[in-house]
């Protein structure tokens, strides 16, 4: 924990916030773009939305004020990105964000960075049928392999809560793939 408070007040000096954001974007980038391709899918949504988001942590860095890990505020940070640009995309094109989510699952076929089956198709369509916080939760469990307690940091909740949640979504896609 030391090493991060210090590796903070590099991104908060002038004469070492550079060198210390290049080393934040290296360490940062590969995961949090895929935590953000996870909730938005398509691959130009996700660099955009990723791109806002370390947009928003540098802005933002002077109100970090280290009641979690950096990794934790840039994951909630970027997850509230990713969310504000599904709706206000579903709200632009006037559908729902299921919609629009089904619309970006037919496409991923068509996606050159998307190197998944039928199958994982189908684990997409299941997936979006579930309530948004479930979505996030089997997303960051299932594909990003985050502990419980981080998830409980990054989204706000208790880690029983994200138990249940997840055992429900995973209840809710096993029915739907067993009965499709």
């Amino acid at each position: 924990m030391q090493e991060e408070q210090e590796f903070i007040q590099e991104l908060l000096n002038p004469k070492t916030q550079n060198q210390a954001f290049e080393k934040l974007l290296k360490e940062y980038q590969r995961p949090l773009y895929n935590h953000i391709r996870n909730i938005v899918l398509d691959h130009d949504d996700a660099n955009d939305v990723l791109q806002n988001t370390f947009v928003k942590v540098f802005q933002n860095l002077n109100k970090f004020k280290g009641e979690s890990k950096l990794f934790s505020w840039m994951y909630r940070i970027a997850t509230n990105e990713a969310l504000t640009f599904l709706n206000q995309k579903a709200k632009k094109n006037g559908v729902s964000s299921e919609t629009l989510q089904n619309k970006t699952i037919d496409n991923l076929k068509a996606d050159v960075y998307f190197d998944g089956n039928d199958i994982q198709i189908k684990l997409q369509k299941a997936i979006v049928l579930l309530p948004e916080k479930q979505q996030l939760i089997f997303k960051m469990k299932y594909f990003e392999e985050l502990k419980y307690e981080e998830i409980s940091t990054i989204l706000g909740t208790s880690v029983g809560a994200l138990k249940a949640s997840y055992h429900l979504a995973v209840k809710k896609i096993e029915a739907f793939i067993t009965k499709n």
